[in-house]
């Protein structure tokens, strides 16, 4: 197996899972050392059922990860086949977001490649699954960084703005937002209304709150400016590096309102640590599925959570379809700022 793209709380736990159910019907596991890049040069370990027993309170990957995509050189998808059938592998699980399972499919539709596939990303996008695991995890880092940052900016009657992840989907902020009573929280799905945001804080202020806080996901878009970047470089799978939305949306504030505004970038943060016991079950859960499809050889498909099942798809009609936030969500959560 292998994990790729970023990492993710309860990545451990699918490993966990997958090398005990195998292990359990008398066969072997490996794992690729950093995703596909570990494929393609066939660096792999041993993985061995009481040897990762514990490792499901770990956060991250003990496999490592990239961002490497084999696709984006010829000669890197010949070396992966070649690396895969040298050592003897039977079938490959993938873990990983839409551009790591986007791999696994094309390889499956080009050379019927004995993949399954099993869904991650912390920002819950993924359109094949209701939730994905790490996601629990996350949005309760934020709430405990939001509390913290709430006692300060009180003490020092400051607005902050704390910009979460979220890049097409404002699934993290938004519950975030909800859970931390944010006076305004901003996603990708809807353009950000800077005139009601800033009245909604200068109101509250006049109503004698001291302080704001405001949640921001990261792909949030500003009128005229669009999305905030880092810099104009894009990874291998053409994606560009986001940042700065919460000091461009601070600054933008402090000049509207005349409030002191400060903005915190929370970043890998929400990515780290232990995974809640939520993410713990649902990745074991998963790894479970997954290693049950490859002892039944069904390739090509991939597990997902629907309702309180796990369930099956292939992954031709699981990967390349974001799945943003239901604004039924947001709705809920302006009813405590559209009447200050």
């Amino acid at each position: 197996m292998l994990t790729g793209g970023g990492d993710c709380p309860a990545l451990n736990a699918v490993i966990r899972a997958v090398v005990r159910t195998i292990h359990n019907h008398g066969g072997e596991s490996y794992g690729f050392l950093e995703g596909w890049r570990g494929a393609i040069e066939g660096n792999a370990i041993p993985l061995k059922a009481l040897e990762t027993d514990e490792i499901i309170a770990k956060g991250g990957t003990i496999l490592g990860s990239s961002r490497t995509n084999p696709y984006k050189k010829q000669e890197s998808i010949e070396k992966l086949r070649q690396s895969f059938a040298r050592l003897g592998f039977d079938a490959l699980v993938a873990i990983g977001g839409d551009d790591t399972l986007g791999v696994a499919k094309k390889l499956y539709e080009d050379f019927k490649f004995p993949v399954v596939g099993v869904p991650k990303t912390i920002d819950n996008d993924l359109e094949c699954t209701d939730f994905t695991f790490g996601f629990d995890t996350s949005i309760n880092i934020v709430m405990e960084a939001v509390d913290r940052l709430r006692t300060t900016a009180e003490s020092h009657r400051r607005v902050i703005v704390v910009e979460t992840m979220g890049r097409h989907a404002g699934w993290i902020a938004c519950f975030a937002g909800i859970a931390t009573a944010a006076d305004y929280v901003l996603i990708p799905e809807e353009e950000v209304n800077v005139d009601e945001m800033c009245n909604v804080l200068k109101k509250r202020r006049e109503a004698g709150k001291k302080y704001g806080l405001v949640i921001a996901s990261e792909g949030a878009k500003l009128p005229q400016e669009g999305l905030v970047t880092e810099d104009a470089e894009v990874d291998d799978f053409g994606h560009v590096r986001l940042g700065g939305l919460g000091k461009t949306v601070a600054d933008l504030i402090e000049r509207r309102t005349g409030i002191e505004t400060r903005h915190v970038i929370l970043g890998h943060l929400q990515r780290g640590g232990p995974p809640s016991a939520y993410d713990r079950v649902l990745g074991t859960r998963l790894g479970i599925h997954a290693a049950r499809l490859v002892l039944n050889r069904e390739f090509g498909m991939m597990v997902a959570l629907r309702g309180l099942k796990i369930a099956h798809d292939t992954l031709a009609n699981a990967v390349g379809k974001s799945r943003f936030l239901d604004l039924e969500f947001m709705r809920e959560a302006e009813e405590f700022y559209k009447n200050v």
